[in-house]
């Protein structure tokens, strides 16, 4: 099965979902990885802060590091092949990058830490 990596940009926690003033966006993403997690697809982040050799040393990432800056993130890869950079791609572009059969209705779906709706994360969540 596919392994797809996403090189996050600085974060202040592993998916950018905590503090107050919370990103929908980041929100729905997370959601996206953990169905696709659920799909069987492998998902790695890699948190710029967190390790920054991952980024350095993958040469793919640095090569968007060198030419756009941090503006160029996140960088998603899957099976190591560049896939998009600066933008967080929604949940049809991720199925099919890892070959996860997708249909429009499931992002509908809601869980605990949102949903594709945008909807209001709800209290206590996540």
């Amino acid at each position: 099965m596919t392994t797809l990596t996403v090189y996050d940009p600085a974060m202040c926690c592993s998916t950018g979902i905590c503090g107050a003033d919370v990103d929908q966006r980041l929100v729905d993403f997370a959601a996206d990885l953990d169905w696709l997690k659920s799909e069987g697809v492998e998902v790695k982040r890699i948190n710029i802060s967190n390790e920054p050799m991952e980024f350095a040393t993958n040469p793919k990432v640095k090569a968007v590091l060198d030419s756009d800056g941090v503006e160029g993130l996140p960088v998603v890869l899957a099976d190591d092949e560049t896939r998009s950079q600066g933008r967080y791609p929604n949940r049809a572009e991720l199925a099919g990058w890892a070959g996860v059969a997708f249909a429009e209705t499931e992002a509908k779906s809601s869980g605990c830490c949102g949903s594709s709706d945008n909807s209001e994360v709800s209290s206590g969540c996540c």
